[in-house]
């Protein structure tokens, strides 16, 4: 009897280790493929940003690898923009001034709402998620940053959308699940609020702080719609607004070597302003690409904690 229990439960582990085996198989296909999917996209366009801009021309289907002979004439011409380099200076602006506010001010207000001896909370974010669900729309935002003199500000791109309420949401939960032994104890040592929230909450919720810094960071990096909205001097314009204009619009009006191509050749033109799209793509996506790896191991645990607890 024995000896047949025995050998029912070797064959249980064969067919588990068998069955684990293949579905690890599948798993790794399946997500080998979405990667090579997600991927692919972006490679393309540093391949093509980096290719002969005739052999461009004339290739289609899949492009594995630059095309010969590579060049860096794209990017040399999208450095000549001095459009670039004032869309960096403007978006450097947004992503450290706008984010170290959003996340000040977000991590605060999370803070306070998390407290069980504030009177008012339940209330208070009761009307703030309500904002999450219905706004005024467009027009009357137009109107109201028009009339508290935004307008045409880059202050404008920050403080009307100072905290997210859905990062406000994964902060509070965060704060609310730090324990209140903690708080109570460094009010009997005699700390305040602003010392318990500097000194205790930030500090324990750093991995939650880190998430949203990178969905406001990345916010502010891809920001232009707003900016198209309320700004009307090219000279505060965000670089995905000069993105835009590059891609959209076709404004290569500011690079010499374009223009002198345009004297020459239009066939020429055509081809630089190819080249600087896709460059444009790449010197635009490329600092918060080097940003994410630095934030990635707080990430799931960051969005996790603000999401099941509380």
């Amino acid at each position: 009897m024995a000896k047949n229990n025995v050998t029912v439960n070797k064959a249980n582990k064969i067919k588990a280790s068998f069955g684990s085996i293949l579905f690890d198989t599948f798993n790794h296909i399946f997500l080998g493929l979405v990667a090579i999917i997600c991927l692919y996209p972006l490679l393309y366009v540093l391949w093509a940003s980096l290719s002969d801009p005739l052999s461009l021309m004339k290739h289609t289907g899949i492009l594995w690898a630059p095309l010969q002979p590579p060049t860096l004439w794209g990017y040399r011409l999208t450095m000549q923009n001095k459009n670039i380099l004032v869309g960096y200076k403007n978006t450097i602006f947004l992503v450290v001034v706008g984010t170290f506010l959003n996340v000040f001010f977000t991590a605060m207000a999370g803070y306070v709402l998390s407290r069980k001896t504030y009177l008012w909370r339940n209330l208070i974010m009761a009307l703030i998620t309500f904002t999450m669900f219905f706004g005024g729309g467009m027009i009357p935002t137009f109107l109201l940053v028009k009339g508290i003199g935004l307008y045409d500000s880059r202050w404008a791109l920050i403080i009307p959308g100072i905290v997210s309420t859905y990062n406000l949401i994964i902060t509070r939960t965060a704060m609310a699940a730090l324990p209140d032994s903690l708080e109570e104890s460094a009010k009997l040592d005699g700390a305040g609020d602003f010392t318990i929230f500097l000194r205790i909450a930030l500090p324990l919720t750093k991995a939650n702080i880190a998430v949203i810094t990178l969905y406001y960071a990345v916010g502010h990096w891809n920001a232009w719609f707003n900016a198209l909205l309320y700004l009307k001097s090219s000279s505060k314009w965000p670089l995905q607004m000069i993105l835009r204009q590059i891609l959209i619009i076709n404004d290569t009006s500011t690079m010499s070597d374009v223009n002198a191509s345009a004297n020459q050749d239009a066939d020429m033109m055509f081809m630089a302003r190819e080249l600087v799209q896709y460059a444009v793509i790449i010197v635009s996506t490329l600092p918060i690409l080097a940003v994410y790896p630095f934030i990635q191991k707080y990430f799931v645990k960051g969005v996790m904690i603000g999401s099941i607890k509380g």
